[in-house]
């Protein structure tokens, strides 16, 4: 079971959302606190679920991507308790709430279910 828990914050240049060009590249960053086995990325569009976009396993930093893969994605983990969502040639269709998340050890404290985290990346063709 994956839970939204005992993440800390999404941390933006001090925007809740990112306006991108069609094409361009940015990244999202997630800080947590607590003992995590896995990392995770979700995207949410208006009117559907939440569907996975890839995960990282903290320990041998073994990546998961979703089938089909988001090729033009890729997760990158730091060791201050940071996760990147780095998203390359950005397409309209990447517009959505984007969701980190972690799975937590056996041994971790899970006192927090779940935490709504907002990351709207609106996307404009070029004209």
């Amino acid at each position: 079971t994956v839970r939204l828990a005992n993440v800390s914050s999404i941390n933006l240049p001090n925007q809740p959302s990112v306006v991108l060009a069609e094409g361009s590249s940015t990244t999202l960053s997630c800080s947590y606190d607590g003992s995590a086995y896995s990392l995770h990325w979700y995207r949410q569009k208006p009117g559907s679920k939440p569907e996975f976009l890839l995960l990282i396993v903290r320990s041998t930093k073994t990546v998961v991507p979703a089938s089909p893969p988001h090729t033009h994605m890729s997760i990158r983990l730091h060791d201050n308790k940071s996760v990147d969502l780095e998203i390359s040639s950005a397409a309209v269709s990447d517009s959505a709430v984007y969701y980190c998340a972690l799975e937590p050890t056996v041994t971790g404290k899970q006192t927090t279910l779940y935490k709504n985290l907002l990351v709207v990346c609106l996307l404009h063709s070029r004209t």
